[in-house]
């Protein structure tokens, strides 16, 4: 079966002299986890940042993906601290549901990434982990086609790392989101990506993209990398 496309073009951007993205062109699939991977440095997360409209492109024939909706999961969760779990996740969603439709999703995503004891908490009550839940939680409630996800493990530890993806891997099950992952980390890249995007050189190419499956090792990576 043929997989749907989301194809991104024309994306260029420049530091002073260093040209980092020149007419470059992706596709992703839709419905997918789509991993991107490369060396520090090489353009990773600036290619999310213009993708969804945080910096700008250089170029005009380019339209970010915010207007289709999009969500963030990024390394730092920024909850707002004198907000409870729950009053975190139900915030992004007052202008899009009825408050009976507000109260079902947030108990679906509390229950779904396994923190519904948490939901009168405030932040700062919380581990690193748990509230890296609340962050996942808070971005699919959103009515969004897209989720942004820049390193969003970086500082958690490995047990707690597990149980955060397997809870992504559980609402992917259910729901149709396309995924924009960066990561440093192989092993997080073969555990969640349908599809492995390699960057590098400079201007950024795609280097090579691979198809997840249970023979894909980190050695393969590594050697395009």
């Amino acid at each position: 079966m043929e997989e749907i496309i989301l194809s991104i073009k024309n994306i260029n951007k420049k530091y002073n002299s260093r040209i980092v993205y020149e007419n470059f062109n992706i596709d992703f699939y839709l419905n997918k986890v789509n991993c991107i991977v490369g060396k520090s440095g090489c353009g990773k997360s600036t290619i999310l940042n213009i993708i969804s409209g945080i910096i700008p492109n250089d170029s005009n024939d380019f339209t970010s993906l915010e207007s289709i909706g999009l969500s963030y999961i990024f390394q730092e969760d920024r909850l707002i601290d004198w907000l409870t779990v729950e009053e975190n996740i139900k915030l992004v969603v007052k202008k899009h549901y009825n408050k009976e439709k507000i109260e079902e999703l947030s108990q679906k995503y509390l229950d779904l990434v396994g923190i519904e004891e948490y939901k009168n908490n405030y932040p700062q009550m919380l581990s690193g982990g748990v509230r890296q839940r609340v962050n996942i939680a808070r971005a699919f409630i959103y009515p969004s086609k897209v989720i942004i996800m820049d390193e969003p493990f970086k500082s958690i530890d490995i047990k707690n790392k597990m149980i955060i993806m397997d809870s992504l891997k559980e609402i992917l099950k259910r729901e149709s989101r396309t995924v924009l992952f960066v990561t440093h980390d192989m092993d997080e890249a073969i555990y969640l990506a349908d599809y492995i995007f390699v960057l590098g050189n400079s201007p950024v190419q795609v280097m090579q993209i691979f198809e997840n499956n249970e023979y894909l090792t980190k050695k393969e990576l590594y050697e395009v990398i």
